[in-house]
């Protein structure tokens, strides 16, 4: 029979259970790795089971879930992930009799916001998935620790690097909207890794058009005045070759508010809502832009609008490589472009 197994933490460690499944209604979750109450951990386990029937859980993709346990809290937010070990896996295509483990990995946390983080938080279960072993020495090593910190690793990257930054956080807010290369200099292991999820949660990747990204990336790189240094060598990080925009500095004060409560949910809900302004104000353009290409008031209200935007660099730098193919388009933005400089 196939084992399946999972782990589940409660507020920032993991415990974990594994299932047996000869089919799909029948099969039992044996524990693995958990840090719950005995109580808690069966009500968790029959929760499991229950979406196991279900058949609701999807190899990779996770879930978040309001639970009741018989914890102080009551209600948690639990986040919940079934996956295979990845070289079981491939051995197990190879032979048709050989069954790879299954795993089933919930983090609690105190409330459903866990499902902000839920990529992140997907992507913290397949680095597990391809280093996972049962070998005791590996769960001991490895695994155990590596569930254990998934709060500290998985959710809190954002606070830390606005904490760090501060007011020069504008500076990376428009480095993540112009895909602009940063390179980070005398930096720990932890800072590195932290800035790097910073500007890809802050990146506009999968809201604009891959070709659309694909080239901005291209012209970035190109450009190589452009990219952008962070020395973390001192006490506050010093950024070289660094841009901003008063959009970019309107939002930063947004962040740093918010750094008083230190809540990591906040944080997140924050960089959502300037990346979908960003979005709002892209589609805006757009429609200007259309709307310019036959109507000369509207052509003044587009460069109207990048004037007080905050952002018309950035804008622009997107419309005209998304315009690239449309001679009528491009020849508004190229007006524009003209405009803006004087």
């Amino acid at each position: 029979r196939s084992s399946q197994q999972g782990a589940d933490s409660g507020d920032g460690s993991p415990s974990s259970a594994a299932a047996e499944t000869p089919s799909s209604e029948d099969f039992s979750l044996s524990l693995l790795d958990s840090n719950l109450p005995p109580e808690a951990e069966t009500e968790l386990r029959s929760f499991i089971a229950k979406r196991l029937t279900k058949g609701a859980l999807f190899e990779g993709m996770g879930n978040v879930a309001s639970v009741g346990l018989s914890i102080p809290e009551c209600k948690v937010g639990c986040y919940y992930c079934r996956f295979q070990q990845e070289n079981l896996l491939e051995m197990a295509t190879l032979e048709s009799d050989i069954h790879a483990p299954e795993y089933v990995v919930c983090f609690l946390g105190g409330s459903e916001k866990e499902d902000t983080f839920r990529l992140e938080l997907d992507r913290y279960i397949q680095s597990l998935k391809i280093n996972l072993s049962l070998e005791q020495k590996t769960l001991e090593t490895y695994v155990n620790p590596y569930l254990r910190s998934w709060f500290e690793n998985a959710i809190c990257p954002i606070q830390r690097v606005v904490q760090l930054f501060q007011e020069k956080l504008a500076f990376l807010l428009h480095a993540a909207l112009s895909y602009t290369p940063v390179e980070v200099k005398n930096a720990n292991e932890r800072t590195e890794k932290d800035i790097s999820r910073f500007l890809a949660a802050a990146s506009l990747q999968g809201l604009v058009q891959e070709g659309t990204m694909t080239s901005l990336c291209i012209a970035m790189t190109e450009e190589q005045h452009k990219s952008m240094t962070v020395d973390c060598g001192g006490p506050q990080p010093q950024l070289h070759n660094a841009g901003s925009n008063r959009f970019c500095e309107d939002w930063m004060h947004a962040f740093v508010n918010g750094a008083e409560g230190g809540n990591p949910f906040l944080f997140r809900q924050i960089l959502e809502n300037f990346k979908l302004k960003a979005i709002q104000d892209i589609n805006n353009l757009k429609r200007f832009i259309r709307q310019a290409e036959m109507n000369h008031y509207a052509l003044f209200k587009c460069y109207v609008f990048l004037k007080n935007c905050g952002s018309g660099d950035i804008l622009l730098k997107i419309v005209k490589v998304e315009h690239a193919e449309m001679p009528e388009a491009r020849n508004v933005v190229t007006v524009l472009e003209e405009f803006m400089r004087e």
